[in-house]
């Protein structure tokens, strides 16, 4: 096969175009539409047909107020018309074993936890595609994760569920330019992993100094902004620093 040549429909065209968009319009998201979203989340494969995901959709201002500021004091949570938290969820597993009369004993493992990240991954996903399809901008939240014991408060999550990623679903009124990706021979290995990617990612270094130029905080290359982030056990300013705490309180406790 030739990878140069693209094939390409409608679908294919609307996740190549993505774009995180954090800046909303006022215009609000149709009911309709909205369920095609969720649905469309919920269609997406899980591991056994689990379906370890829970969609938990944020209308209140004040508690979109308080988990912006949670979330970084990232403000397109308030502005956004939708805004939903993706929980990664094994409440139901406990209860179905229940009702089975056995008991819950996975959550010693932690391969759990990945089987559960990537659930939540597949059906974000899909709602991100979901929306795009119909016009609207979405960017995820990761940011969710820095007061992970504060959000399970607020969701009133019971044990075994997780939040995982929030998720801004609106009408741009300002389309950002395309964020440049990796050459797809950094990323796309046949049949090894290749290490020797060094050209690769001075390719994109070049490319992401000319993109970042006229942002704010000057421009910056890939690798730059990379080890800025991760040089620091819990990133900036520890932040994400109560994940160990929010799992273990959650009942996922390794060997216990």
């Amino acid at each position: 096969m030739n990878y140069n040549e693209t094939s390409t429909n409608k679908v294919v065209e609307t996740m190549m175009a993505h774009r995180s968009i954090r800046k909303y319009s006022d215009k609000q998201v149709r009911k309709e539409d909205l369920d095609t979203i969720i649905r469309s989340a919920q269609a997406a494969p899980s591991w056994v047909n689990g379906q370890h995901v829970t969609i938990i959709s944020i209308n209140d201002p004040e508690r979109r107020k308080k988990m912006s500021e949670l979330a970084g004091n990232q403000n397109y949570i308030i502005e956004a018309p939708v805004f939903l938290v993706f929980c990664a969820d094994f409440h139901r597993i406990k209860v179905a074993c229940e009702m089975e009369g056995k008991e819950f004993k996975a959550a010693v493992n932690p391969d759990l936890l990945i089987v559960g990240s990537v659930d939540v991954g597949i059906s974000l996903a899909s709602a991100i595609t979901a929306a795009e399809s119909l016009g609207l901008g979405t960017v995820p939240i990761g940011g969710i994760r820095r007061s992970p014991l504060e959000f399970i408060e607020l969701l009133d999550l019971p044990e075994y569920v997780i939040p995982i990623s929030g998720l801004c679903i609106g009408y741009a009124s300002e389309v950002p330019n395309q964020v440049p990706r990796l050459p797809q021979a950094a990323i796309f290995h046949e049949e090894l992993y290749n290490q020797d990617i060094n050209e690769e990612i001075k390719e994109l270094n070049n490319i992401h100094l000319e993109a970042t130029k006229g942002r704010k905080s000057g421009g910056s290359t890939w690798t730059q902004r990379m080890a800025n982030f991760y040089m620091y056990p819990f990133y900036v300013n520890d932040s994400y620093k109560d994940v160990g705490k929010m799992l273990k309180q959650q009942g996922f406790r390794k060997g216990e």
